[in-house]
C-alpha cells in the first residue's frame, strides 16, 4: 500500500488538498491529511514532531510519500529527519527547503521578511501572521477565491523564525521538488541545493486548488505504486 502523507503550507488548512485526494484515492492509495492549523503559538518543531508522531502510525510495509507545500517543506524534512526509516520518498511542492539551519526568514527575501514582521506587529497580535488574500497564492478564479478566503487563518510567527533542526539522516532519502511557473519565488534552486530531483509545471502557488488533477498524477508517478499502474 502506498500512503501519502500530504502537509499544507502556510495559513490553510488539511482542506488545501479536498481536490488532489479523490485522485489519488481513485488509483488506490491512501493518504493522511494532518491538521497543522491550530490558531495557538506553534512553531516549526512543533509541526515537525505533529507530522512524525502521524508517520508513527503508518503500517510499517505501507510506502510513505511525504508531501509538503509551500511553508510545509520545511516542517517534513524535519518530520523525516526524525523519522527517517518511515519514509521512502519526500515531494516539495511549492516547498521552502535548505539545509541545517534554514527558516522561512533566511531563505526568502528581506521584502518577504519585512512585510511578514510588519504584518504580525501592526495586523496581528505581534504572535500571528495575518492571512493574505487568495490573490497572493496564484488564486484568482472568482469560484477558486471564494472557496479559499474564507478558509485562510492567522499563521503563528514562530512558524517563520525558528529554524529547522537536521541531523542530515533527511539527506539520505530521495526526493523531488515540485515548482510551478511561472516562478514567484526560486522553488526549484531550493530543491537543487537540497539534492532533489526538479519537475516543473504549469500553474500558481496553490497548484493543488488550481490544477488538481495534474498535480495528483504527478505524486503518483514518484511513487513505486504508480510506476507499477503506468507499466500495466
Amino acid at each position: 500500500m502506498t500512503t501519502f502523507v500530504l502537509v499544507h503550507g502556510a495559513w490553510h488548512g488539511p482542506s488545501a488538498w479536498d481536490r488532489v485526494l479523490p485522485v489519488l484515492h481513485a488509483a488506490g492509495a491512501r493518504t493522511l491529511t494532518p491538521d497543522l492549523s491550530d490558531p495557538g503559538d506553534h512553531g516549526l518543531h512543533d509541526h515537525a514532531e505533529a507530522v512524525a508522531a502521524v508517520l508513527d502510525t503508518i503500517d510499517d510495509g505501507d510506502e510513505i510519500i511525504l508531501v509538503g507545500h509551500s511553508y510545509a517543506g520545511l516542517v517534513v524534512r524535519e518530520a523525516a529527519d526524525l523519522r527517517p526509516q518511515s519514509v521512502d520518498h519526500i515531494v516539495l511542492v511549492e516547498g521552502w527547503a535548505g539545509a541545517d539551519g534554514a527558516g522561512m526568514l533566511t531563505l526568502a527575501p528581506d521584502d518577504f521578511t519585512a512585510a511578514v514582521l510588519a504584518a504580525a506587529e501592526t495586523s496581528g497580535d505581534g504572535r500571528h501572521i495575518p492571512a493574505p488574500p487568495p490573490e497572493l497564492f496564484g488564486v484568482v478564479a472568482p469560484d477558486d477565491v471564494a472557496w479559499l478566503a474564507p478558509r485562510l487563518l492567522p499563521q503563528p510567527l514562530r512558524t517563520f523564525t525558528e529554524t529547522t533542526r537536521l541531523s542530515g539522516a533527511v539527506d539520505k532519502i530521495p526526493g523531488t521538488a515540485v515548482y510551478c511557473t511561472p516562478q514567484t519565488y526560486p522553488f526549484d534552486r531550493f530543491g537543487v541545493e537540497v539534492g532533489y530531483r526538479t519537475l516543473a509545471m504549469e500553474g500558481a502557488h496553490d497548484v493543488m486548488l488550481t490544477h488538481p488533477y495534474r498535480l495528483a498524477r504527478l505524486l503518483l508517478e514518484t511513487s513505486e505504486f504508480g510506476n507499477r499502474k503506468s507499466e500495466v
